[in-house]
């Protein structure tokens, strides 16, 4: 916990740097939200087919997804997504002709909410 899930249009694969963002988005989310980057988890999904307004060529969209525990304040959620969001940017090469939707929308886990960590032993 985070969980974070990023989702893109699989034209930007070669011009979005995924390992770099996870690794810079990891403690800026540990940061602002007061929580342990080691418990950061990010999946990123290419998504083969967007649609964007009247779908003309050249847009392309990535949307974060962050997923928390309750308890943190209105002001620091909307710092958190204005964080991610800039920093998101910072790892998109500019690619002429294309124009990129980015958004962040953070959501709390519902109390229910369960997980478990295996550590699995050496094998062999």
């Amino acid at each position: 916990m985070p969980h974070i899930t990023v989702d893109h249009s699989e034209s930007l694969t070669g011009s979005f740097d995924r390992p770099g963002f996870a690794r810079a988005l990891h403690p800026l989310v540990a940061e602002i939200a007061r929580t342990s980057a080691a418990g950061c988890k990010t999946r990123f999904r290419s998504v083969d087919e967007t649609f964007v307004a009247d779908g003309a060529p050249g847009h392309t969209v990535i949307h974060v997804d962050i997923a928390l525990r309750p308890g943190r304040t209105e002001a620091v959620k909307a710092e958190l997504t204005e964080a991610v969001l800039a920093l998101l940017l910072k790892h998109v090469a500019p690619t002429p002709g294309v124009t990129v939707h980015a958004s962040v929308d953070l959501r709390e886990l519902d109390e229910a909410y369960a997980r478990h960590i295996v550590e699995q032993g050496a094998l062999g």
